[in-house]
């Protein structure tokens, strides 16, 4: 565990040293919580995770530039991924599964498309320490332990070289913004995914939003200092090849489509606070899940 975090941090110092050469520096920074205790209120499936971007450039115009590496973000992103009943799970339930990722990806922008193209490292497995991470949270806060037998048969070590590339383009119709986009992932999970975001109000013009990979919520990064909020809505379905939350060692099968529908509401006062909070209805990911899962996100910055 000591081993896997100076590694990371070791990782982070490269990373970050790397994207603030060539006379960039810090233009934003963003950070998503999402979390089933804010949504359904149930702990299970895809039931809570952190995703966090910090971006490097030589400046911000409001738009990314057009040449791929000018702009680039560091990402992190740490997610638990629990069978329904922990303590008990049922046969044929998806096993307990931590991951932690780190990567550098790059936004850009030529002519009406926008495109986010970069490579993450997942850590995966007790080597994360996201199983006793989160038993020490439910002795905080109340909930079940897991299992020796969860434990044992979690989703195992290893570590997964993960590629991501997304194109989107914006139509602006009055207040209202539709964007088109398409995204593939080749790596832990490897699947491709068309969808589309709709944007109602001006808040998030002029802004840089990172999707969020369990929920597809797009947190803010670089941002606008306008007031102002926004109503986001969207939706998507994706094709499914492989996942390495789902071995088949277990008998498990991931569904083929995998669909999900989200809505949020985006708020930033004249102070410069702000909070947004989303929630997303997460479709069946494999075989023998009975149904799907609400989970809400969170994001907020506060100005004193």
């Amino acid at each position: 565990m000591v081993r896997l975090f100076a590694w990371a941090l070791g990782l982070c110092l490269v990373v970050a040293a790397a994207a603030e050469a060539a006379d960039r520096y810090r233009v934003g920074y963003g950070v998503l919580f999402t979390n089933d205790l804010i949504g359904d209120g149930h702990d299970r499936w895809r039931t809570g995770s952190v995703a966090s971007s910090r971006v490097y450039a030589p400046g911000w115009n409001g738009a990314a530039p057009a040449r791929l590496g000018e702009m680039l973000e560091l990402r992190f992103n740490a997610e638990i991924i629990a069978p329904d009943d922990i303590s008990t799970p049922a046969p044929g339930d998806r096993p307990f599964a931590g991951a932690l990722s780190l990567g550098l990806h790059s936004h850009l922008a030529r002519g009406a498309m926008e495109y986010a193209v970069g490579a993450d490292l997942v850590v995966t497995g007790s080597q994360t320490g996201l199983d006793d991470f989160q038993g020490f949270i439910h002795d905080m806060v109340g909930g079940d332990d897991l299992s020796p037998g969860a434990r044992r048969n979690q989703v195992g070590n290893g570590f997964h070289p993960t590629g991501v590339i997304e194109a989107g383009r914006s139509f602006a119709l009055g207040p209202v913004r539709l964007r088109p986009f398409a995204e593939a992932r080749l790596g832990v999970e490897t699947l491709v995914r068309a969808g589309a975001d709709l944007t109602i109000g001006s808040l998030t013009q002029g802004e840089l939003l990172v999707r969020e990979p369990v929920t597809g919520q797009r947190y803010r990064t670089v941002r606008d200092a306008a007031a102002g909020t926004a109503l986001i809505l969207g939706a998507d379905i994706a094709h499914v090849e492989d996942s390495e939350f789902l071995p088949a060692r277990g008998g498990l099968r991931a569904e083929e489509t995998r669909a999900r529908v989200r809505g949020g509401l985006h708020w930033e006062g004249a102070e410069g606070g702000s909070v947004f909070y989303g929630v997303t209805w997460l479709g069946e990911e494999f075989e023998g899940q009975r149904q799907g899962q609400v989970v809400g996100s969170l994001q907020f910055s506060l100005r004193f």
